[in-house]
């Protein structure tokens, strides 16, 4: 047993970071130990108090409470209490009693802590050891920063994700088509960008309505916390911080243009705040054209010339006409793209190119056909390419390879491939078949409107709603005259055991028939709309994922609606009609996502001879919207909008015949155009094969959430959590009074319910997906790593071999340090280097593994531990110093190959930009000069990079 006494120096062996504490009071079988750095004052049991005298050595350095240092030549005992002697910063010769010892004083170091006897628990030195060997994992992948996202792994997402946001300051246009994902592309970009240090300030701007669908998106996708910017918001941070610029308050922002043209000086402050990435939404409405541009265009125009990465987000440019197409890429590149004719002549440049690529993908395709295009093309390199490829036996692997890089090369002269994306259904396989259902119902006396020019043609297509507002006392409620809610109650009667997703205009419509349903009906159904919490409207969505105790409907408001896909449902109801063909897009596409197994069954109640008939037909004849996207009905819509807009106000059966006939033409002409108009070499370089399956396969197939559950359990233990089983494929994961530190990152006191597994997460949306990348995980891995837990230890073992003897474990680090952004660590990750030095100094950590040693561990008691330590101390420094040899030894060679692989992938790839910039001069200068920048700032992290020891520990072997 421990003697306590007085006056003595201890340091908690769990609570390390309270510093030197000093003994007040020892009673009966009770030690009292006040921390006066800290201003803590401990109780603990004599008999196993969890603490380690502090004794100093012959040779340190100790700094006292009045700031001067005492090198330390000789140690006194007196009456228990320590008195060190030595000479002072002054070269005087003094003495210094151990209660004037500063109490700041932590021993950080592992051999330092080691000698002192502060050991902790074998799993902290277990943990530390994982966390090691995983950070170093991450560090080194590929493809961290895209694997944690709550989506499935789409292989053309992936692509575009992975090609752009391992850029620096990426200048880029999205423009997939409608339910491709072009959000969630943005979304990964942003957030590869931001774990991987390349991007720290990001500004999003979307159409207002979008704002809340963008935060909702990124925060339950991506665990990103955006914060929206509003005149309300901008004004509070103003009048609470004496009038700071507001956007310079958070790194994450989500705003609107409208903010910037109610309040000119908000523009000025976001241009001043400065960005790293700016992601502009919905760009296609920014218009421009040779002799005027919109003041939204300028004021984007300006950001972009102050930001270094650019993401748009936009139509395809069938959509947007060359004209508009033009005007989205000299936002990217005004160098580039000056001339609106010049550009043309170069896009019609690379019709030979895509007619060249298309045959080659033609297994069947003609040799002297496929020779004499390439011959068109006047490049002798790709030429000899393919004379050569067709030596190889026909369907050979050798001859696939070299078509396919004939095909990659011709994909590079692409003149917008490096800052274009656009992916279309018709090259995406995984979407579903259409099926429409109509159900006409007589129109209520009430809801019969009268043509009136001023009147909103939303009031013709909402009934209700109208009739909402100007009901008069004695009316009844809408519900009780219009025949739609007897309908869905029947329909939904009829359809047992499915997954109805209903969607209408207004939230109060929404929460009405909710309610409806649920008292008069006896059916009970989830809502979702813009007025709810995002956990609340999580939980809705559970509630409705759920295929056991699931409610069978749920029933959304327009807005509300925004940014959530339901793909396990194949049945929606659209209770009213929608006036913008985009916005009817909008609510299929909550279903109809790439990925959706089944056919998607549209259920559309409407009034006979009323507006809400009209628009059916015009939606179903004249744009044939139910059955397929529309990618022409804005063009047809924008057309014949005042046609449309009169036949809602006065449905004359011969005006709506001539309006669909016309809507029909227009919009078999239009999709004619724009078919003709694809860009089928773009399709290809923005969805490259198989370099896009075998990015998604990598990804499914390294995704260890295995281990990552083991890993979550093993932070429970060390850190005092409770993690209990939830169901299949998930836990419950919360703190408990017994935790090792105040906070754990991530984890509130209600604890939270997660899974591991993907497929669980997209099912049920409202338990968290835990991946290596999440911040939960992270933080913990940072704070096991910062913290002096698992820095020092003991372990007894019995192995099977017969091996017996003292030995030092080692764990040292060889790391880079320098700029998060450069990104050292593909190279050279933070790199775990174990040594396990016997008594003759030999490293025998090839012989004996980690894993032999935590499996064959023995429990010996502390006692017994701490004596052989005292014992071991004298041989201690020098297996210190060995290990030190053989670990520098290790790493010479692991450093040298670091810097040759970046050398190489360098060099590399400046030629190969060099080079393509001849061809193709999308490639910037200031691309590649910041790449050659980057090659030498890499150069020297690497050869700089320091090697330290991280955790030691005595192992004894019976």
């Amino acid at each position: 047993m421990q003697t306590f006494l007085t006056g003595q120096r201890w340091v908690s062996d769990t609570e390390a970071e309270l510093g030197l504490g000093t003994i007040v009071e020892t009673e009966g079988r009770t030690v009292t130990i006040l921390f006066t750095a800290s201003g803590e004052k401990r109780s603990y049991a004599s008999q196993n108090a969890p603490l380690t005298r502090v004794a100093f050595l012959e040779g340190e350095k100790v700094l006292s409470q009045h700031g001067w240092m005492l090198f330390i030549q000789e140690v006194e005992e007196l009456n228990g209490l320590l008195v060190y002697h030595g000479i002072n910063d002054e070269g005087e010769k003094i003495a210094l009693h151990e209660s004037e010892l500063e109490a700041n004083q932590v021993f950080s170091r592992p051999q330092e802590r080691l000698l002192r006897g502060q050991l902790d628990h074998p799993r902290w030195f277990n943990l530390r050891y994982d966390t090691l060997s995983q950070a170093q994992r991450l560090a080194q992948s590929d493809t961290f920063g895209l694997t944690g996202i709550r989506a499935e792994l789409l292989p053309h997402q992936l692509y575009i994700a992975h090609e752009v946001a391992t850029r620096s300051n990426p200048r880029v246009l999205l423009a997939d088509e409608v339910g491709l994902g072009k959000t969630i592309e943005a979304a990964m970009i942003i957030h590869h960008q931001l774990l991987t240090g390349r991007a720290e300030r990001v500004l999003i701007l979307v159409p207002e309505p979008l704002l809340h669908q963008w935060l909702v998106e990124l925060l339950r996708r991506f665990n990103l916390s955006f914060k929206i910017f509003d005149e309300e918001r901008c004004i509070a941070i103003e009048e609470s911080t004496d009038g700071e610029n507001p956007f310079v308050t958070e790194q994450l922002v989500i705003s609107h243009l409208g903010l910037f043209f109610n309040n000119p000086q908000r523009h000025t402050q976001a241009l001043n705040a400065g960005w790293d990435l700016l992601v502009v939404d919905e760009a296609h409405h920014l218009t421009w054209t040779e002799e005027k541009a919109s003041n939204e265009y300028l004021a984007i125009e300006q950001l972009t010339n102050h930001t270094p990465g650019v993401l748009l987000l936009t139509a395809t440019p069938e959509q947007l006409g060359k004209r508009g197409h033009f005007a989205r890429l000299r936002l990217l590149d005004p160098d580039r793209f000056h001339d609106l004719k010049v550009f043309e002549e170069e896009e019609k440049n690379f019709a030979p190119i895509a007619e060249a690529v298309e045959t080659l993908l033609d297994p069947d395709a003609d040799h002297k056909q496929v020779q004499g295009l390439l011959t068109q093309l006047h490049d002798e390199e790709i030429l000899q390419l393919f004379l050569s490829s067709e030596a190889s036996e026909p369907g050979s692997q050798d001859r696939i390879e070299q078509r396919e890089k004939i095909i990659h090369e011709l994909i590079d002269r692409h003149g917008t491939g490096r800052v274009l994306f656009r992916n279309t259904r018709g090259r995406i396989e995984g979407f579903p078949e259409r099926k429409s259902h109509q159900y006409p119902l007589e129109l209520p006396e009430q809801y019969r409107i009268g043509a009136d020019s001023e009147k909103d043609p939303q009031h013709y297509l909402q009934p209700e709603d109208h009739y909402r507002m100007n009901a008069g006392i004695k009316d009844a409620d809408w519900w009780e005259v219009d025949p739609r809610v007897k309908w869905l109650a029947s329909f939904i009667d009829e359809h047992p055991g499915k997954k109805i997703l209903l969607i209408c205009a207004k939230a109060d419509t929404a929460m009405e028939l909710e309610e409806v349903l649920r008292t008069r009906e006896g059916i009970l159904s989830a809502v979702f709309h813009e007025h709810m919490s995002i956990i609340e409207r999580d939980r809705a969505a559970a509630w409705f994922a759920d295929p056991e105790d699931g409610t069978p409907l749920l029933i959304c408001s327009e807005i509300g609606s925004e940014g959530r896909n339901f793909q396990f449902s194949h049945h929606l109801v659209l209770f009213d009609m929608p006036y913008h063909p985009d916005l009817l897009e909008q609510r299929i596409g909550r279903l109809d996502r790439i990925g959706q197994k089944n056919t998607i069954n549209l259920h559309i109640p409407y009034f006979e001879n009323s507006a809400t008939q009209t628009m059916y037909h015009w939606f179903a004849e004249g744009l044939d919207a139910f059955s397929s996207t529309c990618p022409e009905g804005h063009t047809v819509f924008k057309q014949l909008e005042p046609a449309l807009r009169q036949a809602l106000k006065d449905p004359d059966q011969a005006q709506v015949d001539t309006l669909i006939a016309a809507a029909r033409d227009l919009s078999e002409k239009t999709r004619a155009e724009l078919e003709q108009g694809r860009d089928h070499l773009l399709e290809l370089s923005s969805c490259r094969q198989p370099q896009a399956d075998h990015l998604a396969d990598y990804i499914r197939d390294t995704e260890y959430t295995t281990e990552l559950t083991h890993y979550i359990d093993q932070l429970s233990n060390c850190y005092g959590l409770d993690m209990e089983d939830h169901s299949a494929n998930s836990y419950i994961l919360r703190p408990t009074a017994q935790m090792s530190v105040d906070h754990f990152p991530g984890l509130n006191d209600d604890g939270i319910t997660f899974t591991t597994h993907r497929t669980t997460a997209l099912i049920h949306e409202d338990r968290h997906y835990l991946s290596w990348e999440h911040p939960l995980i992270r933080g913990a891995m940072d704070l096991t790593l910062s913290g002096l837990r698992g820095r020092t230890g003991m372990l007894a073992a019995k192995l099977d071999n017969g091996m017996n003897g003292l030995f030092l474990e080692c764990l040292f680090v060889l790391e880079a340090v320098g700029p998060k952004g450069l990104q050292a660590g593909k190279f050279l990750p933070p790199t775990c280097l174990r040594l396990l030095i016997n008594s003759k100094g030999e490293n025998k950590a090839e012989t004996i593994s980690f894993e032999d040693l935590r499996d064959h561990a023995i429990n010996i008691e502390k006692k017994t531990l701490r004596a052989l330590l005292e014992k071991s101390k004298p041989v201690i420094p020098g297996m210190l110093e060995k290990a030190e040899q053989a670990a520098k030894s290790l790493a010479e060679p692991i450093k040298q190959y670091a810097t040759e692989t970046m050398l190489d992938s360098y060099t590399s790839e400046i030629q190969r930009l060099t080079q393509l910039q001849s061809i193709n001069p999308l490639v910037r200068d200031d691309e590649i000069e910041e790449m050659q920048a980057e090659g030498l700032a890499l150069h020297r992290m690497l050869e700089s990079s320091q090697l330290r020891l991280d955790a030691v520990r005595v192992i004894v072997l019976a």
